[in-house]
């Protein structure tokens, strides 16, 4: 008898219908006599329409607040689905991250998991019933709700997986799984059966709406399968691992395209040591995450800074950049929100070269310039404009041949 872990998102619960849904593969896994707990997010679209109705009566709501509010819905799911899964006849009962003492710092909106007390799921494990646990919250010491950002059910998901030593995770989406790119940006892509927690940490990370970034931090660190497949069929998913057959073979796994980002140039930042620690000290003061970097040098002893950061993050970013600038003796700041990222990721591209070359030939044949490059091991990202942004992922994806694979016609004996 397994310990399974199953988190379903917004999409698999956005209408009556897909909620029973739910209910009744729950059912049908506890019927086949393992124990299950289950994280669900908020209903479709129930976040984004909090969000818009902050927005509507504050122009900045207080972190504190939005928690408060965002965290209400995913109260409203668990609480349904367990009624649905009363309505077949199984035993179940809902919990807030609250409730089942998820314990988090004090960063409101992207509060950071410290702690899980289990007590209480295993408790209830034990008199058979299921447990459903609203993804995404938890709280502090001083009994403050936070939420863990967008995507915050995966990481709730893989932490309880990680707690309980549950022996499968399983994320649940209206998906087949993880593909070579975005099927809305590339109808072509490729579902894969395996990708590495190093590849799809990366991908996570750039944009790719797979998993949260943060929670495959949390699976790569204590190892931790996750297979992610979809909750309308019954079709095999893909599988999170911690290495993948034919690892080195495959020069490239994916291409992310991520178009919430923004560029800030800091231009005529005083060319002396120590002035570009002053700038980026007083972002992570703020608690803004910087993405890429890029500083150009001019002869006039004077070089000009740019980096990215999110979009969410910008009316944070730009007060404390503009401090930073003047504290500096920079000449201005600006701000560039028309800008799309485009990367690839593969493990296989540590012992494969040339893979920069065919990035940049593709983008050069559609006639779309580069702004920014960055590269690790692993991956190569480029900044272009936003709206060149799908192509420069279509191009990219076929010059590495990602696309479906078109089945053989076998030849007819004559």
């Amino acid at each position: 008898m397994a310990l399974i872990v199953q988190k379903y998102g917004g999409s698999s619960v956005a209408n009556v219908e897909r909620i029973k849904n739910v209910a009744r593969r729950v059912v049908q896994t506890k019927r086949k006599g393992h124990r299950l707990v289950v994280v669900v997010s908020a209903f479709a679209n129930t976040t984004d329409d909090l969000l818009e109705i902050a927005k509507a009566v504050s122009d900045h709501p207080k972190e504190r607040e939005m928690d408060m509010l965002l965290a209400t819905g995913e109260q409203a799911s668990v609480a349904i689905l367990a009624m649905a899964i009363h309505q077949l006849g199984e035993k179940a009962i809902s919990f807030t991250g609250p409730q089942v003492e998820i314990l988090t710092d004090r960063s409101h909106t992207k509060a950071r998991i410290l702690d899980i007390n289990t007590s209480k799921i295993e408790s209830a494990l034990r008199e058979g019933q299921v447990v459903i646990v609203a993804g995404f919250q938890g709280k502090t010491v001083t009994e403050d709700i936070t939420t863990l950002g967008r995507g915050g059910s995966d990481l709730t998901a893989v932490a309880l997986a990680k707690a309980l030593r549950a022996n499968r995770c399983e994320i649940y989406t209206d998906v087949d799984g993880i593909y070579t790119a975005d099927p809305r940006i590339v109808p072509n892509a490729r579902k894969l059966n395996h990708i590495s927690h190093d590849e799809i940490l990366e991908l996570a990370s750039l944009g790719a709406q797979v998993m949260q970034s943060r929670s495959v931090e949390v699976a790569k660190k204590f190892n931790i399968p996750i297979h992610v497949r979809s909750s309308l069929n019954h079709s095999q998913g893909t599988l999170i691992v911690k290495e993948t057959p034919k690892m080195e073979d495959v020069v490239v796994g994916g291409v992310a395209l991520n178009q919430d980002e923004a560029k800030i140039t800091i231009f005529a930042v005083p060319d002396r040591p120590g002035r570009a620690a002053k700038i980026f000290k007083q972002l992570a003061e703020n608690d803004i995450n910087i993405d890429m970097i890029i500083q150009n040098k001019s002869e006039t002893q004077t070089t000009d800074i740019s980096f990215t950061v999110y979009k969410r993050e910008l009316a944070r970013a730009l007060p404390a950049v503009q401090k930073a600038a003047d504290l500096v003796g920079a000449r201005s700041v600006s701000c560039d929100e028309n800008i799309a990222k485009v990367s690839i990721v593969g493990v296989g591209m540590r012992s494969h070269a040339g893979v920069a070359a065919t990035v940049f030939e593709a983008l050069a044949k559609k006639r779309i310039n580069i702004e920014m490059i960055s590269t690790s091991e692993i991956k190569i990202s480029c900044v272009v404009r936003r709206n060149k942004g799908k192509a420069a992922t279509r191009a990219i994806h076929q010059a590495f041949h990602l696309e479906k694979r078109k089945k053989r016609t076998p030849k007819r004996s004559r």
